[in-house]
């Protein structure tokens, strides 16, 4: 059974949120404080986070930041904060996905599935080691590791799909809707923002200029293409 730590101060939504999880056959822990909820998820295994942003003591963006610093689960925000600059903020500190307030349980509970899948079969184990070389980029992909001119470079586990994804397509033209499908596993109707965030992010790992780069390119009002 995947277990799941929710970080939720208003009660009547965190156990609302955990009765839709536990019908679904998932373990939900809930604390209502930033504190007591970062101590638990750096200290517990859980297999993914769902995470408030406005929390008394230590507040979401602080706690995302210090879990992604040391762990590679999938973490999920859900805030009534509906401005895009908290989106593009926690998605930029390693988030996975941003869910605004309100919304159905079911939608909670089908994105948590889609990132759990999504990450259990891209994260699964690999018996033979299988490596891209590109632009003095190494990709191991069953080791999940990039090198950037033969030194590591962190990762996160959205940010390696998404790389790899885009070499495995050199020189397509990929839209924001088909990226965030193959690699967030969901429909393309939801919110896409995301996908701009990665893009952002890679590139401030692989370019040696991000704001003018060289490999992988925007493709004004249609997508990204990854040149080779």
């Amino acid at each position: 059974m995947k277990k799941i730590l929710l970080i939720e101060d208003d009660v009547s939504i965190a156990e609302l949120q955990r009765d839709y999880l536990e019908i679904n056959k998932f373990r939900v822990d809930i604390q209502h404080s930033g504190d007591e909820g970062l101590q638990q998820a750096l200290q517990e295994h859980y297999d993914l986070i769902i995470l408030d942003i406005m929390l008394p003591g230590v507040n979401g963006f602080e706690i995302c930041k210090q879990i992604r610093a040391v762990k590679n689960i999938p973490i999920l925000f859900v805030s009534a904060k509906k401005e895009d600059i908290d989106k593009i903020r926690g998605l930029g500190l390693g988030a996975d996905d941003y869910i605004t307030k309100p919304f159905s349980p079911s939608e909670l509970v089908a994105r948590v599935k889609a990132h759990l899948e999504r990450y259990e079969r891209l994260a699964g184990k690999q018996t033979q080691t299988n490596t891209i070389f590109v632009h003095g980029i190494s990709i191991d992909k069953s080791a999940r590791k990039v090198y950037i001119d033969g030194e590591e470079t962190p990762f996160t586990t959205k940010e390696f799909d998404l790389l790899v994804f885009l070499v495995m397509h050199p020189n397509q033209v990929l839209s924001k809707e088909q990226l965030y499908e193959k690699i967030w596993g969901l429909e393309s109707a939801a919110d896409v923002s995301t996908v701009t965030v990665h893009i952002r992010k890679i590139r401030g790992k692989i370019e040696g200029d991000p704001a003018q780069p060289e490999f992988l390119e925007t493709v004004w009002g249609a997508g990204y293409r990854f040149n080779v």
